[in-house]
């Protein structure tokens, strides 16, 4: 159950952020409310299984681009959840692009002003011997 509330905290983070993008971008529509929820769950899941494989595929790629070709890695993964999700449209590559680093931003600004409910920092505790 721990591990269930962090989880959830960041689904909403990422349908926040997919929300308020869609409102600023207008080549990213969702018909439905429950095509926004689907939408960031997916986008989540695409984020922890696929990306990480994608990124490792493209190494050399990245490396050579410093690092600038995870933002396309991103923009391709919004652009998968629209082809998975009925009802989520993204207009084109540049919208994906522009929205995923939006996106970020955004879950990132987010993410540290909520408490998600994760683990509190682990202290060391205090000695009373002295250090060799």
């Amino acid at each position: 159950m721990n591990s269930l509330v962090p989880f959830l905290v960041q689904w909403a983070i990422t349908a926040l952020s997919l929300w308020v993008a869609s409102y600023l971008f207008r080549g990213l529509k969702f018909e439905t409310t429950g095509a926004l929820v689907v939408s960031a769950l997916l986008l989540g899941l695409a984020n922890a299984v696929v990306r990480p494989l994608l990124i490792l595929l493209t190494l050399p790629l990245t490396l050579l681009t410093f690092g600038l070709f995870l933002l396309v890695i991103n923009a391709l993964m919004i652009l998968l959840v629209s082809a998975l999700v009925r009802g989520f449209k993204v207009s084109g590559f540049w919208t994906a692009l522009f929205a995923s680093i939006f996106i970020s931003l955004l879950g990132t600004f987010i993410g540290a002003l909520v408490d998600t409910g994760g683990a509190d920092v682990i202290q060391m505790p205090a000695t009373t011997g002295k250090w060799l």
